[in-house]
């Protein structure tokens, strides 16, 4: 590792922390729901587009991107935990979505066939925390594409009592606090038109921005 770069998430820490979390997980998140409902919102899908859902766990999120895309539409979600894309697996059969694709794979090695309109990354600290895997993405998008990303983060020092929620949330779902104080710089280099909402006090960030068109 190079002086001054931050180690990189745990995979095998972080296979083996979803596959505890897989039966319990859809419970657990559902305190989430209104900022996935934000962040979704933000995406601004239209009837036959492509949305790519990064690090789609269980498949908590497609039932609103295909609200969004539609039967003419597609959804590519990409997960690296057995466990967890099952449960999503299981989610598309039972409501008979053919415009589906789940790849199990970590992001940065997936292969995904296909330039898409958008991406939702939440709740995916540690995939935001590789450069790699969010250049893989970014690759994969349309010149305009917008992209959303939420999650939690460290809130400013003072408000203490609101990191003292984020922290027990971090250590449930992340390898490495590095990074939290800003999960979403990453994609800033790469959109400079980011936009950055704070909310729950600071705790849990929603940034939305479009892929540049190169000229």
């Amino acid at each position: 590792m190079k002086k001054g770069t931050r180690p990189l998430p745990d995979r095998n820490a972080a296979l083996k922390q979803y596959r505890g979390r897989a039966g319990v997980y859809d419970l657990e998140l559902a305190l989430f729901e209104p900022i996935r409902r934000r962040a979704v919102a933000l995406l601004a899908l239209q009837p036959g587009e492509t949305v790519l859902d990064v690090g789609c766990g269980t498949g908590l999120s497609l039932p609103l991107l295909e609200r969004g895309i539609g039967a003419r539409g597609r959804i590519v979600g990409i997960e690296q935990s057995p466990e967890m894309i099952e449960r999503a697996r299981q989610r598309v059969r039972q409501r008979r979505w053919a415009n589906v694709t789940l790849l199990c794979a970590p992001v940065e090695s997936a292969e995904i066939a296909l330039k898409a309109d958008a991406a939702l990354f939440h709740l995916t600290h540690d995939i935001l925390q590789r450069p790699e895997a969010v250049a893989n993405v970014l690759s994969h998008l349309k010149p305009g594409a917008r992209v959303v990303a939420s999650g939690i983060q460290w809130a400013e020092a003072w408000r203490w009592p609101v990191n003292l929620f984020v922290l027990p949330a971090a250590l449930r779902s992340v390898t490495s606090l590095a990074g939290l104080s800003a999960p979403w710089a990453g994609l800033a280099e790469a959109m400079p038109d980011l936009q950055l909402k704070s909310m729950w006090m600071g705790g849990v960030f929603v940034a939305s921005g479009t892929l540049p068109v190169r000229r």
